[in-house]
């Protein structure tokens, strides 16, 4: 390893485009790229989930190949090639293999009940190939891990003596990978990590705290979703932790691809245009009017919904507020899943709104840039946010982001009050309480700036001038590799 060029195993156990069901894939789809372009020397570690591997073959890529024995019973490790040349290992076993839909849940929507072993396993692969134990002819100088499923990797390289230094990424601390006590033997895990000062936690042990406790270092993705994590508000039982590690704790915030998310070049939406001319939005708007057959005259904004119908997403306060954005006038068009009742109430909701509220369940990638195209804002109230990417990618399309304050949507989205107007640097509307009838209050606010088209242009430019790349948070991201070697080697000292 050279002061210039480190070589860094990303784990993760999603990316664009091999599997995606949330923001997670577009992270680990980009950043591997963006650190690469640094002149890194990045690999990417994923789970061989059969939806991957069907997927390689889609995209007529290099054919995964074995290129190292099997670490155990039942398991290769295979390579292929994203089109970006960033190199990608697949821990190809067959509880991955089978599961060609949701990587994580069953079709009763239950959580795989094979979860722990797999992801222990998974973990275990990646330090395997950190220390160079496969016989592969690298190693790592970093392991990038990300979420509980590889919340194991820095327990693996530390049993395992691997000098590797690793840095784990919290998206959502909510979801933790707990499981009971008496499967860590099974695991391979030992007894004395059994331990609350290691993964023990409230009579299970958690995926999510052993990387807590033994990573190097800690990022997650947005500085506010940092500060929000230490308290108990926040810190979903584990802020006591974080509290402990804060001086190893960073909040860089996530960027996007800026390729894939470009409505100068966009293939899928029917009229290209940039920030030099807004304007030529506008045809896109009246595309997607057709295409639904939208009631949105000239002074009937269109309100966008793209992502997770769950609470935490405030799916729940859409639906409360639902008749009052109509009635501003506003026409609704929402693209996401989740919970089930949400799901039937929008639908029968929009069956007595025709023209006026379109629903669509399920994810359709090329209709969710049609519609950051076409629509005039996008709905966040999120209960919280870690970072948040639909308000990245609306901006730069110049649809404008109303959101609830918190985590990264409160970091990302500049509100518009009488000073950053005037300033030209807001970029959305945001409101501070989660509440249906605060957020009702807010989109009359953004409506009513919508019908002064002088100042709704002002806008929608600023928004879209907005540096969302992975440049400088790919920066950010090896300041803070640098930052966990050297953690690394007084250690080994």
């Amino acid at each position: 390893m050279t002061a210039e060029r480190l070589r860094v195993l990303y784990v993760a156990a999603e990316a664009h485009p091999w599997i995606k069901t949330g923001g997670l894939a577009d992270v680990a789809g980009a950043l591997p790229a963006a650190l690469r372009a640094l002149g890194h020397d990045v690999r990417v570690l994923l789970p061989g989930y059969g939806a991957a591997m069907t997927r390689a073959e889609e995209l007529e890529v290099d054919a995964p190949a074995a290129v190292a024995g099997p670490d155990n019973a039942g398991s290769a490790l295979l390579a292929t090639r994203t089109v970006d040349g960033v190199p990608v290992w697949f821990d190809d076993r067959p509880a991955f293999r089978a599961r060609m839909d949701n990587p994580y849940s069953a079709a009763d929507g239950q959580p795989h009940p094979d979860n722990a072993e797999a992801f222990a396993a998974f973990a275990r692969t990646a330090a395997r190939i950190a220390g160079d134990d496969l016989g592969l002819g690298w190693q790592a100088d970093i392991v990038h891990i990300n979420d509980w499923h590889t919340g194991l990797v820095p327990a693996w390289l530390m049993l395992a003596r691997v000098p590797a230094a690793s840095v784990f990424t919290i998206h959502n601390l909510a979801f933790q990978g707990a499981f009971p006590a008496h499967m860590m033997e099974p695991l391979g895990l030992p007894a004395w990590l059994n331990h609350w000062q290691a993964l023990a936690h409230h009579d299970e042990f958690s995926f999510m705290k052993g990387a807590l406790v033994f990573a190097d270092r800690i990022t997650t993705v947005s500085a506010t979703y940092a500060e929000e994590i230490l308290q108990p508000a926040r810190g979903e039982g584990l802020d006591g932790v974080l509290r402990h590690r804060q001086e190893h704790l960073h909040g860089i915030v996530n960027g996007i691809d800026t390729r894939a998310w470009d409505p100068a070049r966009d293939r899928h939406i029917a009229h290209n245009y940039d920030a030099s001319d807004a304007r030529d939005k506008s045809a896109n708007r009246d595309a997607l009017t057709a295409e639904l057959g939208l009631d949105a005259g000239r002074n009937t904004p269109i309100l966008a919904w793209v992502g997770r119908l769950a609470t935490q997403k405030g799916a729940d306060l859409l639906l409360a507020a639902l008749a009052k954005l109509l009635a501003l006038p506003a026409c609704v068009v929402i693209l996401g899943s989740g919970d089930a009742r949400i799901e039937r109430s929008l639908r029968t909701a929009a069956r007595k709104h025709p023209g006026r509220l379109h629903v669509r369940t399920g994810f359709d990638e090329a209709f969710a840039h049609r519609l950051y195209a076409g629509a005039d804002m996008l709905l966040m109230p999120s209960r919280f946010e870690p970072c948040g990417l639909a308000q990245l990618n609306a901006m730069r399309y110049g649809t404008i982001p109303i959101v609830h304050a918190t985590g990264g949507l409160a970091e990302t989205v500049v509100d518009a009050g009488r000073t950053t107007l005037a300033k030209n640097t807001a970029t959305g509307f945001q409101f501070h309480e989660p509440t249906a009838a605060a957020l009702v209050a807010r989109c009359r606010d953004a409506v009513a700036m919508f019908r002064d088209d002088t100042q709704w242009q002002s806008l929608v430019r600023a928004a879209m001038a907005r540096d969302s790349s992975w440049a400088r948070s790919a920066e950010m991201h090896v300041d803070v590799y640098r930052q966990a070697l050297a953690d690394r080697l007084r250690v080994l000292r």
